[in-house]
């Protein structure tokens, strides 16, 4: 009677210590089905073209240099500095950005600037970003314009009244998967404004690889055409 008495006023300490265990499994499982959601949301979720925009601005910005480049071949190459930062957004969103190039010697110095415009390509097209290169109004005041502080250097709308001629249009396309690039394009129909004639491939080769992890050698010797 004793004993009967006690077993049934005890508590099982095996079914405690296994009902715990069930309720720890059922929370990771749980958590391993939310996650699994979250990410098959994520990456079935499409990418816009303000997004490529974004990734193409983002790619473009920073500071490269040819010095490889010039090293394998120094008779048709220099060690060129390319610097490129934000300088405005426009009203639609798009994005305006400085670049300037210079000799690695005298980055003081450069000897091309322009401002580039990043925006999604129009819908009717089949691409997924503009890229238009502008001559600037007054160049000297933009000199080093990325090195400087920002209090030291022309506000956004001193930017956006500074955009001065047209100079050339390249309508770039995700690379297709495999290739060695992010994006690649040409310039379309009227994508050259001026006398310039129109050059399509090495343009392609420029972008393509610009928005690769390493400097291809069309990288410096076309960007004239820019």
């Amino acid at each position: 009677m004793v004993t009967g008495l006690g077993s049934g006023s005890g508590s099982d300490p095996n079914s405690d210590s296994n009902g715990w265990v069930r309720a720890r499994g059922l929370a990771l499982k749980s958590l391993v089905f939310i996650g699994g959601v979250l990410l098959v949301k994520r990456l079935t979720k499409s990418t816009t073209r303000w997004d490529h925009a974004k990734i193409v601005a983002q790619s473009l910005t920073g500071e490269k240099f040819s010095k490889e480049q010039a090293s394998r071949d120094p008779d048709n190459y220099f060690n060129i500095r390319m610097l490129t930062c934000p300088a405005a957004e426009m009203v639609d969103g798009s994005k305006v950005l400085y670049f300037e190039q210079a000799f690695w010697r005298t980055p003081q110095k450069p000897f091309r600037q322009r401002f580039y415009m990043v925006k999604p390509c129009p819908k009717e097209l089949k691409c997924d970003v503009e890229v238009g290169s502008y001559a600037i109004r007054d160049a000297d005041e933009y000199k080093n314009f990325c090195d400087r502080s920002k209090d030291q250097r022309p506000l956004p709308e001193e930017v956006i009244g500074d955009i001065a001629e047209h100079l050339t249009t390249i309508h770039l396309k995700r690379c297709d998967r495999g290739k060695r690039c992010l994006y690649e394009g040409s310039t379309p129909p009227g994508g050259f404004p001026n006398s310039w004639v129109p050059v399509i491939h090495p343009l392609c080769h420029l972008f393509s690889s610009l928005f690769s992890q390493s400097l291809h050698q069309h990288i410096f010797r076309y960007t004239r055409e820019l």
